[in-house]
């Protein structure tokens, strides 16, 4: 938990009231929370006191935060609630629209506007008036909206990290409807086509014998398409926890979609070990998939073992999905912590097993990424296209580099500062 200040309250305060309005906050944004839940940590805070601020965040962690994935919005909801005196005006500069120059140029924390857009439930988010004794000499600014961009365009740009529960579930709803094309591979065996480029010998015979010998017609034959197998390697430690919730949502929407081209969509998740969610992401529902996907998967946002992992995969699941060339998806930062040789040596072997191994990488949507961690250095020589994965567009132009063999992404300009700089 990151450092606050000491807790300021008020001369009378009025801490059952206050615990359940930020209860309620909690539920708003997506949280689980019923009444059960609120009178117990009423009775844990007057049990357990809070003369030290870290224990009055454990309590109230420890009564309404049930899963993993909803421990960012409860730091966002309780710093914003509990420890900023100035909240409302922050929270109102990030839901209003600003003008850059004017407003603080920041870069939002995870799940920050998600956390203002609970604690401002009701509340007038209007533009303050304008005070009629100002002088009227002021210099008065007109800005053209009419070719702002529409709420669909943007979302598709918007990081997943930084989405409110609206705009979360919005594009949820978007990813259900894309689909992964792919292009079918070349394959020895032959099908009856009467357009086809070669003569079909065997079956013109066999027609010329029943006919007595005499020949009327020639059969042609086609190559019959081949579909490769999908793979998806997923990475749920703690600095992934919220993208690869996102991915999954559209993993499933790939698996269920009908004629989207795959033979079929194998899906796994890593952090400190590997789990396979195939069968889970065969149902229909979405939430009942990812719920069962992730009650499987015990160690969602927990640290990363990316090496051993990889390593795992190519001695257990190598040869039962990827026989017949499979195009495999690598969602990972790369924040490895292990050794790099061990790393690099999985990697190389994964990427020779694979037909194309495409990586996924949240943190380059940055614009001064380089690659220095020592995971990139080692994982980026062993992929054939390196590209973001933070939005709705980088994840609908996984088609473009599919369907393309010659896409690198970004691998080949990061691979040159690899070059340069050796250290």
């Amino acid at each position: 938990m990151p450092e606050y200040p000491a807790l300021e309250l008020p001369d009378d305060p009025k801490l059952a009231q206050n615990i359940t309005h930020f209860a309620r906050a909690l539920r708003r944004a997506g949280l689980p929370i019923g009444t059960g839940r609120i009178l117990d940590a009423i009775t844990a805070v007057q049990a357990a006191g809070f003369s030290e601020k870290r224990d009055f965040y454990w309590t109230l962690q420890a009564c309404f935060v049930s899963r993993p994935e909803h421990r960012t919005v409860f730091a966002q909801i309780f710093r914003l609630y509990w420890r900023d005196p100035r909240y409302l005006e922050h929270m109102m500069s990030m839901l209003l629209p600003a003008v850059r120059g004017v407003q603080e140029d920041r870069k939002g924390q995870a799940a920050e506007k998600r956390a203002a857009e609970a604690l401002l439930d009701g509340q007038e988010r209007d533009l303050p008036e304008m005070d009629e004794t100002q002088p009227e000499d002021g210099t008065e600014i007109e800005v053209d909206a009419s070719l702002t961009i529409s709420q669909e365009e943007r979302l598709r740009t918007l990081d997943f990290e930084q989405m409110s529960t609206a705009e979360m579930a919005q594009a949820k709803r978007m990813l259900a409807q894309m689909t992964l094309p792919v292009k079918p591979i070349a394959s020895r065996r032959s099908m009856g086509d009467i357009n086809g480029a070669r003569i079909d010998r065997r079956a013109t015979l066999r027609a010329a014998m029943r006919r007595g010998g005499e020949l009327h017609r020639i059969a042609h034959v086609s190559p019959r398409p081949r579909w490769p197998n999908l793979v998806v390697l997923c990475d749920i430690s703690g600095s992934m926890s919220q993208y690869s919730r996102v991915v999954l949502h559209f993993l499933h929407a790939v698996s269920n979609a009908k004629g989207a081209g795959w033979a079929k969509v194998h899906g796994f998740t890593f952090g400190t070990r590997l789990t396979n969610i195939t069968r889970h992401l065969a149902q229909r529902d979405v939430d009942a998939a990812l719920a069962a996907a992730g009650a499987q998967a015990q160690d969602w946002e927990g640290g990363t073992r990316i090496g051993s992992c990889i390593a795992q995969f190519n001695r257990d699941w190598s040869r039962r999905v990827m026989g017949q060339g499979a195009v495999v998806l690598l969602i990972t930062d790369g924040l490895d912590r292990e050794d790099p040789e061990v790393l690099s040596a999985a990697m190389e072997r994964l990427h020779l097993s694979a037909r194309r191994l495409i990586w996924l990488n949240p943190l380059l949507r940055w614009d001064e990424f380089a690659p220095k961690a020592q995971g990139i250095r080692a994982m980026l020589p062993h992929v054939d296209s390196f590209r973001a994965g933070h939005s709705i567009d980088s994840l609908a132009a996984l088609a473009h580099a599919i369907s393309r063999p010659d896409d690198v992404g970004e691998k080949a300009r990061l691979m040159a500062q690899i070059t340069s700089d050796p250290t």
